[in-house]
């Protein structure tokens, strides 16, 4: 299984600047990770980069968080990739650490390379698309994607998104794309066109 961009301690890391959000994202990402690795079941767990929101997030964890986030690794393979918001990886947790792995002809990385072969899987973007539906928008995350790469939409509870319109997907999709939009039961394919004209 894999989760990109958990961002755990993201609202710890603001309160620490004067920026006040309520202390419960943490928890939150906790609880639909092991929600999701109780229904699945995966032996091995990819955490694609920016699991934690700064260098110093690992050791902020509450102790409940702590406990919560140990007992979903227990029993399994855990590969920490290394991100941008914390590069060095959380050697009290445990698991190993990597930059990029390459595993049966897909490579994973934190931030996608605009010069990739094809099988990148990456994060780091927070893609996310609108759509008009009965007469409203409705944005949600997504993953996007051109049948030779993938970016993953962010995991964590207060990650965000930026607009698959940006230049950035751009950037790496210049023969376009299919946004892969998160519902509650499905994902819903929309394609480049589409969700540039919401």
């Amino acid at each position: 299984m894999i989760a990109s961009d958990l961002h755990l301690e993201k609202g710890s890391a603001f309160a620490r600047r004067g920026v006040l959000l309520p202390p419960y994202d943490t928890s939150a990402t906790l609880g639909r990770l092991t929600a999701l690795c109780d229904l699945f079941r995966p032996r091995t767990v990819l955490a694609l980069g920016d699991s934690f929101h700064d260098g110093e997030g690992s050791e902020r964890l509450h102790a409940d968080d702590r406990r919560s986030l140990l007992e979903v690794m227990r029993g399994r393979t855990w590969i920490w990739l290394l991100g941008n918001h914390d590069p060095v990886p959380p050697a009290e947790l445990g698991g190993e650490s990597v930059e990029t792995l390459t595993l049966n002809g897909l490579t994973f990385r934190h931030e996608p390379l605009e010069t990739a072969e094809p099988g990148e899987i990456s994060g780091h973007l927070h893609p996310a698309a609108s759509v008009r539906r009965r007469g409203r928008r409705v944005r949600r995350r997504c993953f996007v994607c051109d049948g030779a790469r993938l970016v993953m939409p962010a995991f964590g509870a207060y990650a965000g998104g930026l607009d698959v319109s940006d230049a950035a997907f751009a950037a790496l999709f210049a023969d376009g794309f299919t946004a892969w939009l998160l519902g509650r039961e499905r994902v819903y394919p929309v394609s480049e066109r589409r969700s540039r004209r919401q």
